[in-house]
């Protein structure tokens, strides 16, 4: 069982200023310009100072890993579209963000354990030019109920997080900004 202690907390009127927020409609760009940063032509700053990308959907690629020499198809028999990603220069990481809001059971379900899977392929793409990778999700509160208990144990055991409704800001390297 892994130590790592997923965040239970946050969402709402009493969203932790820590926390980039996210609502069903909300965009990575977005919780980014909430929280004080610029993002401009998928480059995120603050204060004018550069920090990494926000590269949403199939935008990781044109936008990022091409312009890193990275042609997917040498790596991976499929382009995968993450909701959002964060790709921090600072740290050398790379963000990947899926949002999941529910309020029924339905076929999420059966999706929410192929992190695993997708993180390696992930791995795959980014590690010939030196990024880690994170595989984050975030969940409405529909997640916290027991039914999903070994969903979110899975998660965690292969190496990826989850929130509720938000994400620490130093999960994405963040903190020194604030």
């Amino acid at each position: 069982m892994s130590n790592r202690i997923p965040n239970k907390h946050g969402g709402g009127a009493k969203t932790n200023k820590n926390g980039l927020l996210f609502e069903q409609t909300t965009s990575l760009d977005s919780a980014l310009k909430n929280m004080g940063f610029e993002v401009r032509n998928f480059k995120v700053s603050y204060k004018h100072s550069f920090i990494g990308y926000s590269v949403p959907q199939v935008k990781i690629y044109k936008e990022f890993l091409e312009k890193k020499g990275i042609d997917y198809s040498n790596y991976n028999s499929k382009k995968w579209r993450p909701d959002e990603c964060f790709i921090n220069e600072r740290n050398k990481t790379a963000y990947i963000i899926e949002k999941k809001f529910q309020n029924t059971s339905g076929s999420v379900d059966e999706k929410l354990p192929s992190c695993g899977f997708k993180l390696w392929e992930y791995e795959k793409l980014f590690s010939p030019i030196g990024y880690n990778v994170k595989y984050i999700y975030v969940f409405n509160r529909w997640f916290e109920q027991s039914q999903y208990d070994d969903t979110k144990e899975y998660i965690i055991n292969v190496g990826c997080e989850y929130y509720f409704e938000e994400i620490p800001i130093d999960k994405l390297g963040l903190e020194e900004f604030l």
